[in-house]
């Protein structure tokens, strides 16, 4: 039985452009992908470069991370997925449509970034960095209505992405070229999308958010959603892009 045609990212294969709910599969495709372009990494990151920590990260430490990041492309893929058919604006529903994909892509290469090994099981580890993350994506889905576009793409693109971008960019400042490079490559791959969906998704928001109280829906949503994430301390928990917090640096005394 023939399937859908495959292409191949740097030896890395991209999702189908259909579906909704998120199952694993062994070889994810995506039909229409981008064609292969250098890293827009700077030259440098994921390998210790000058004033960054070398592999800060025990293996116990990647593997929780790991699994928060799954857990929440996974849950973005299943929300942008959702509000496909309920978006009026066509412009969003393509958007939409294409992001989506992405992320289920994302939560299928941290999948296969689990450690598979008896005490620390892939499953148990794909999981919500704690309970105020699961209320984020909670309350980022919860515009559901026809008439909340706005409200919907700027929990998007004006908290959560810039969170992962944040998360995922301080994971792989803290990673290091001779022991990482599995998941140095994991952290760029994904963070090309996130970059290139953040711009995309704003360009779009901008569009749309054309009037004052249209900046003023924006901005109630955006600082509701922020208020959540800071209790969650972001995308992997506290210390998801930086110093956990009562860990600021002190000053000599």
């Amino acid at each position: 039985m023939g399937g859908p045609a495959t292409y191949d990212l740097d030896g890395v294969t991209r999702p189908p452009e259909r579906g909704r709910e998120f199952h694993h599969v062994a070889e994810p495709t995506e039909p229409g992908v981008r064609a292969p372009g250098p890293s827009p990494e700077p030259e440098g990151r994921g390998d210790a470069g000058p004033g960054r920590a070398a592999a800060s990260f025990t293996l116990e430490e990647t593997a929780r991370r790991a699994g928060h990041y799954k857990w929440t492309e996974m849950r973005l893929f299943e929300v942008l997925g959702g509000w496909i058919a309920t978006v009026p604006e066509l412009d969003a529903k393509m958007v939409l449509s294409a992001h989506c994909h992405h992320h289920a892509w994302h939560a299928e290469l941290w999948h296969h970034r689990l450690p598979a090994l008896r005490e620390m099981d892939g499953e148990r580890l794909t999981v919500a960095a704690n309970d105020e993350m699961v209320a984020f994506m909670a309350a980022l889905a919860g515009p559901d209505a026809p008439d909340q576009t706005i409200e919907k793409l700027v929990g998007v693109y004006r908290v959560l992405i810039p969170h992962l971008v944040a998360a995922y960019t301080h994971h792989l400042d803290h990673t290091s070229a001779a022991t990482d490079g599995p998941t140095i490559r994991v952290l760029r791959l994904a963070l090309r999308d996130e970059m290139e969906d953040w711009r995309d998704g704003e360009l779009l928001v901008q569009s749309l958010v054309d009037s004052p109280a249209a900046v003023d829906r924006a901005a109630t949503h955006v600082a509701k959603l922020q208020k959540v994430m800071l209790a969650a301390g972001g995308v992997a928990g506290p210390g998801s892009s930086g110093a956990r917090s009562g860990d600021a640096r002190r000053e000599p005394g």
